[in-house]
């Protein structure tokens, strides 16, 4: 709580805390939360844009990926993407959330096929066409998540993304072995998902990441994961955001059976990740996955929400409706708080000015945020 930041070896002895001192830790979380990010909490309104289903990878717990045989639509068409992003344009939406899975046409010719007659050579390719558009046409800032990238194809992306991301999930390679949740995802072994978190730094692209708490890891491990999350924002200060999800089993995978994260777990975790990341960073936790409970997590150190859409289902979590705005508020401000709307990249990075924002970007970034940096016209849009 001096302003240093916490020792490695101090952050390891957190992993033995009971839940006698369960407690204890949220309040120095929360404390230092306040210190550093006050009392504002926020969340980004957006649209949820599936643009393909499709995956190379198979991870033991999704229900997002498709193989051509199960879905009627290999790729979401440009027509039907600026279709939706007027929707969520009409309801005051400003971020597009683009979410796919990992290359797909490495796996099957179908993919490679339907791209090719569209007139692109890849997935990515295509995904900057349709944030393009959005962009262009619509007017909403997009925030990609196509998985693992090349340094320069984050530097072609960059000019049409206000942000981009790719959940780190954990550093552990023990989850990658034979029987765990990533052994048939190499995307998602750990040495992929660092390097591709380096590469977003080297570039200067606003970047979101997080855990997943509960696919099998131990309290040591998420620490692990943690502090390279710290390390990589100390070498390059382009981690806007930190989200701390938690794994719920869903039918019909390989982790069907296994036990969802508990919530002692999942608080413990939001806690040890702010005393870790410090009073600046900014930390998630998706209400949707949490129930009823979901303000428990105010008093652990959080000061976001996440995206939340008042027009498009989670499509990672179907299962999971996001909280009506004004329910999220009325909840947000019982505990003391205000609740904001922010754009896909935070006010602190649009502060910085040129060093994140693209020249692109700049123009549509200024005439959507106040001076805080903040959605302009805040909650009042949404009344």
């Amino acid at each position: 709580m001096d302003g240093e930041s916490f020792p490695r070896e101090a952050a390891h002895r957190l992993a033995s805390c009971d839940g006698a001192s369960l407690p204890e830790i949220c309040q120095a979380a929360s404390e230092l939360r306040d210190r550093g990010k006050g009392r504002i909490i926020t969340f980004s309104p957006k649209v949820f844009l599936p643009l393909t289903r499709l995956c190379r990878d198979f991870c033991g717990y999704c229900t997002f990926r498709r193989s051509p045989q199960e879905t009627d639509s290999l790729y979401m068409t440009l027509e039907e993407v600026t279709a939706v992003a007027r929707a969520g344009k009409r309801a005051g939406c400003t971020e597009a959330l683009f979410t796919l899975g990992e290359r797909p046409e490495q796996r099957y010719p179908e993919a490679e096929r339907w791209l090719r007659e569209a007139g692109f050579e890849s997935t990515l390719d295509y995904l900057r066409e349709a944030a393009s558009r959005v962009l262009r046409e619509v007017g909403l800032l997009p925030h990609l998540n196509p998985g693992t990238m090349s340094r320069r194809e984050l530097a072609s992306l960059r000019p049409v993304s206000a942000s981009m991301g790719i959940m780190l999930e954990n550093v552990s390679p023990r989850l990658s072995e034979p029987g765990g949740p990533h052994h048939q995802a190499p995307s998602k072994w750990p040495r992929a998902r660092v390097r591709a978190l380096e590469l977003a730094g080297r570039e200067a692209v606003a970047f979101t990441t997080g855990l997943l708490v509960g696919i099998g890891e131990s309290r040591e491990e998420r620490i692990d994961s943690l502090l390279t999350i710290r390390d990589l924002n100390h070498r390059y200060g382009h981690i806007q955001e930190v989200i701390i999800q938690n794994f719920r089993a869903k039918p019909a995978t390989a982790m069907r059976s296994h036990p969802d994260a508990s919530k002692e777990e999942m608080l413990w975790t939001v806690a040890a990740a702010r005393l870790i990341l410090g009073e600046r960073a900014n930390i998630q936790v998706p209400p949707n996955l949490n129930g009823e409970d979901y303000p428990i997590y105010l008093q652990a150190g959080i000061n976001d929400w996440g995206g939340v859409s008042p027009v498009t289902i989670d499509y990672v979590n179907p299962e999971a409706p996001w909280p009506h705005l004004a329910a999220l508020r009325e909840r947000t401000e019982s505990l003391g708080f205000e609740l904001k709307p922010r754009l896909p990249i935070y006010p602190e990075l649009i502060k910085e000015g040129e060093r994140f924002i693209p020249s692109e970007l700049r123009g549509p970034i200024r005439e959507q945020a106040d001076d805080g940096g903040y959605v302009r016209g805040g909650m009042e849009r949404y009344a």
